[in-house]
């Protein structure tokens, strides 16, 4: 049964009302972003006067799984999510962004309207029905809403994995390794025990220090391993608490490295620093960032030989990154294993008879990555390595 020619228009219409412009709009909690908000947000409600469109504003805190779902790399961010194809436009010039692609954006809308209205009519003509178009719209709302949830589930089952093999890193370590230096302090202190009764005084004075010494040695390798499990075992259970300030990387570094004077003088060792005092703020978590940068210089001291040099910079690598590097005259690292390093359950064979697990490069890497940035090093083996990450300045 065919429509009357005002049933078909009013079908055309309601076609076309549901054919929207849909957006979403990425933003962050920094006030810059706030006042970039408000200015977007201005700007958008000046163009819906011209055409309908659906804005949805998502906080990259509460959702990250979708930051790394549309590979986003700066804030504010607006996604056009339809019609397709999908476009991504960001940075602090939104706006202009907005104006030049906002007329190419309605045509895409027209013409998916036009398309719409053209296979309702053909419907309309052959079914007198159009309720398949409002459930095909119907699907395909609830398909991307499907989608979401799937990637966020499947996130989440990448955590858990990851959770429960680091359990299994955690049990063997503690049965496997302890037990060398808890055993060997052991023996110290039995050997302290027996000396009591020597008639020799000074011959047990003398002995005693060294036995002293050994235990203290031991007792701090067993510390250094159970802090390294604890902090890994903290930030591992689930995705990093990131409270993000602006932050000033130069004093930052100045602060971090001053804990590291005595070890630098036992080691004879130079550190030199290229802080620029006029690189703009970043925006990131001022603990874990000082977490990174200790780990990376302690790194650095700990397998540089005596005499040897490390050197800290910063670099303002773009508009949106600045990047620090951290550098030493160690034994390097080989070219096969520059990212499995980055793996809590790897160590380097020069690493076994250093104390710790070697998991602070793994705890780096998730702290920089829940701050959007990357962390890679540069490395000749027997030449030294170079340690770099990046963070997102602030708007």
């Amino acid at each position: 049964m065919l429509k009357s020619d005002s049933e078909q228009t009013a079908l055309e219409k309601n076609t076309k009302e549901q054919i929207l412009l849909k957006l979403r709009l990425f933003v962050d909690q920094r006030y810059s972003s706030q006042e970039d908000i408000a200015r977007i947000k201005e700007y958008l409600h000046s163009l819906k006067q011209e055409y309908s469109f659906v804005l949805e504003i998502i906080d990259i805190k509460e959702h990250p799984h979708l930051v790394e779902h549309y590979k986003l790399i700066a804030t504010p961010a607006l996604v056009k999510i339809s019609p397709q194809p999908r476009q991504t436009i960001a940075g602090s010039n939104l706006i202009a962004q907005l104006e030049k692609w906002w007329s190419r954006w309605q045509i895409s809308v027209q013409e998916e309207s036009t398309r719409n209205s053209r296979e309702a009519k053909e419907n309309s003509n052959n079914t007198g029905d159009n309720s398949e178009i409002d459930s095909s719209l119907a699907y395909s709302t609830e398909t991307i809403k499907l989608r979401d949830e799937i990637f966020r589930l499947e996130k989440e089952k990448e955590e858990l994995t990851e959770q429960l093999k680091f359990k299994d890193q955690v049990l063997a370590m503690l049965a496997h390794d302890l037990r060398s230096p808890l055993t060997a302090a052991s023996i110290a202190l039995e050997t302290l025990e027996l000396t009591e009764n020597h008639p020799d005084k000074q011959q047990v004075t003398a002995l005693k220090g060294q036995i002293y010494k050994q235990a203290k040695k031991q007792f701090q390798i067993m510390n250094r391993m159970i802090a390294d499990l604890l902090q890994a075992s903290k930030n591992v259970k689930a995705q990093l608490e990131v409270e993000p300030h602006a932050l000033s990387l130069p004093a930052l570094c100045q602060e971090s490295i001053a804990q590291f004077s005595k070890r630098l003088k036992e080691k004879s060792q130079t550190l030199e620093t290229d802080l620029p005092q006029d690189l703009p703020e970043v925006y990131a978590d001022r603990e874990l960032v000082r977490q990174v940068i200790v780990n990376l210089v302690d790194n650095a001291i700990k397998y540089t030989p005596e005499g040897g040099k490390i050197k800290i910079s910063l670099l303002h690598r773009t508009t949106q990154k600045v990047q620090v590097s951290v550098s030493d005259t160690g034994p390097g690292i080989p070219e096969a294993t520059k990212e499995t390093i980055f793996e809590g359950h790897f160590r380097l064979k020069r690493d076994e008879n250093q104390e710790g697990y070697g998991l602070g490069l793994c705890l780096c890497r998730k702290i920089i990555r829940a701050h959007y940035g990357q962390i890679w090093v540069d490395s000749v083996p027997n030449e030294g390595s170079c340690f770099h990450f990046t963070l997102p300045v602030i708007y």
